[in-house]
């Protein structure tokens, strides 16, 4: 199992951190940001495929920022899995 922890751009987390085994993503956190929300998608996301995390994700807008919370976890995802090279 490995973990990763992402520092976020543009959003009020100020860090994500998670891990992947067997292309499963677990234990999920957000530091800040919005805590029904994140602990909402966190909960949701638990034992998720990584690769649909970053599918079902990636571009989610919040307010107009052009990213969010969500978009920022779908970005750290496909990082760690480029970084383990499955995808």
């Amino acid at each position: 199992m490995q973990s990763y922890t992402y520092s976020p751009q543009g959003v009020c987390t100020k860090a994500i951190t998670f891990t992947i085994d067997d292309g499963k993503i677990h234990d999920i956190h957000f530091m800040g940001g919005c805590p029904g929300n994140l602990t909402a998608i966190s909960k949701l996301l638990e034992g998720a495929e990584a690769k649909n995390v970053v599918e079902t994700l990636k571009g989610n807008d919040c307010g107009g920022r052009g990213t969010s919370c969500a978009d920022q976890l779908a970005l750290a995802v496909e990082q760690a899995l480029a970084q383990t090279k499955i995808i």
